[in-house]
């Protein structure tokens, strides 16, 4: 069999680095940690408003018990009206992944 060896180069944008696939995916990971999302983030990072976040992901009790602060979870539920929701991105990102099927199906 003939074998043709070639010597490429491919410019990179000075703006730009080339890392590999593994990097990038533990800057995402450290990205999200110690970050917490307001109600707004939430709704941007999952493209839905927050009725629809609240009636399919937030209040439905399977989903509650799994999230809540209160029970060890990762979401601060507002205590009174006007209170702020507040959410540890990095583990809702992970609950977002895990339980896709059963926030986004119907």
């Amino acid at each position: 069999m003939q074998q043709l060896s070639v010597n490429l180069t491919i410019p990179i944008p000075s703006d730009s680095v080339l890392i590999s696939k593994v990097e990038f995916e533990e800057l995402q990971k450290q990205q999200l940690q110690g970050t917490c999302w307001t109600m707004q983030d939430l709704e941007k990072r999952i493209n839905r408003k927050q009725e629809w976040i609240k009636a399919k992901i937030l209040y439905p009790s399977r989903f509650r018990k799994i999230l809540d602060v209160n029970n060890g979870g990762f979401v601060r539920y507002p205590q009174t009206r006007g209170d702020k929701w507040s959410f540890q991105a990095s583990r809702m990102a992970k609950f977002l992944d895990e339980h896709f099927p059963e926030i986004f199906s119907d």
